[in-house]
């Protein structure tokens, strides 16, 4: 893979989804549907979904593409392959509390290596360089040109008082009690994969999270959350976190700054 030339094509469809995605969600009206398994989907959805597919498609024609949107895809086994959210915090959408995300990832033998994470609505953009270290880059963003780019890299963490970030709209008892077990100095709520780049920056020490997720859900944030020298591990056994399981269904996990002390 040319990551250099992937990078370029991953930033510049972020950006455009982004700006489709915008559109829509400063329009008075848009339309939610309700997929089989009940969680909803808008047209800003399918029309990122419909822009990035298409460009990777033309880019990338021999790797394989799983993108959240298009269910056929979710039956391949691959271990190589680029993987799509088009529009993540979809519940954050519909209630314009602007904490969503696109996000575009390459995951090689596994592993996601290179990815990128783009918050419109909150003028954020993280992404791995083509050498895989994470940065967020400052806006106004032109699609063809990056502007300056912040290094990006995780906290020291102070075992005494962590800074923890926790799901905006699926925190639940479970969460809780395992973040009770820690001491915390400070949490924080987010919606979408910017939790995970709230711990790449050093904003949060550790990111728990147990209830159901996709891998098209994690694979960007986790790409740059590693880039950033952080680390990704299933929350059951501490085991390292793998990329093309069946049906791309994820465990529990933690996302966190290595320093941090887990317990069990």
């Amino acid at each position: 893979m040319d990551f250099e030339h992937l990078m370029r094509v991953m930033r510049r469809l972020a950006l455009e989804a982004g700006d489709k995605i915008m559109e829509i969600y400063d329009s008075p009206d848009f339309e939610v549907k309700s997929k089989s398994d009940n969680s909803p989907v808008t047209e800003a959805d399918e029309a990122a979904d419909a822009l990035i597919s298409a460009g990777l498609r033309a880019e990338f024609p021999d790797v394989p593409l799983v993108t959240e949107e298009q269910a056929a895809s979710h039956s391949q086994e691959v271990s190589t392959f680029l993987i799509v959210d088009p529009l993540d915090g979809t519940k954050e959408f519909v209630k314009r509390r602007g904490d969503f995300t696109v996000n575009i990832a390459y995951v090689e033998n596994g592993k996601p290596v290179r990815g990128v994470v783009y918050a419109p609505a909150k003028g954020r953009l993280f992404y791995t360089l083509a050498e895989g270290r994470a940065v967020e880059e400052d806006g106004p963003f032109d699609k063809e040109r990056p502007g300056k780019q912040q290094p990006i890299t995780v906290s020291m963490p102070d075992n005494r008082g962590l800074m923890v970030v926790a799901s905006k709209s699926h925190r639940d008892q479970a969460t809780d009690e395992y973040i009770g077990k820690y001491a915390v100095k400070d949490m924080a709520s987010a919606g979408s994969s910017l939790k995970f780049c709230l711990v790449a920056t050093g904003e949060a020490d550790l990111y728990p999270r147990l209830g159901r997720t996709m891998e098209w859900d994690t694979a960007a944030g986790d790409a740059v959350l590693r880039g950033a020298g952080g680390e990704m591990i299933r929350f059951e056994d501490h085991a390292p976190f793998t990329y093309g399981k069946p049906g791309f269904e994820n465990p529990f996990f933690i996302a966190y700054a290595p320093g941090v002390l887990l317990v069990k």
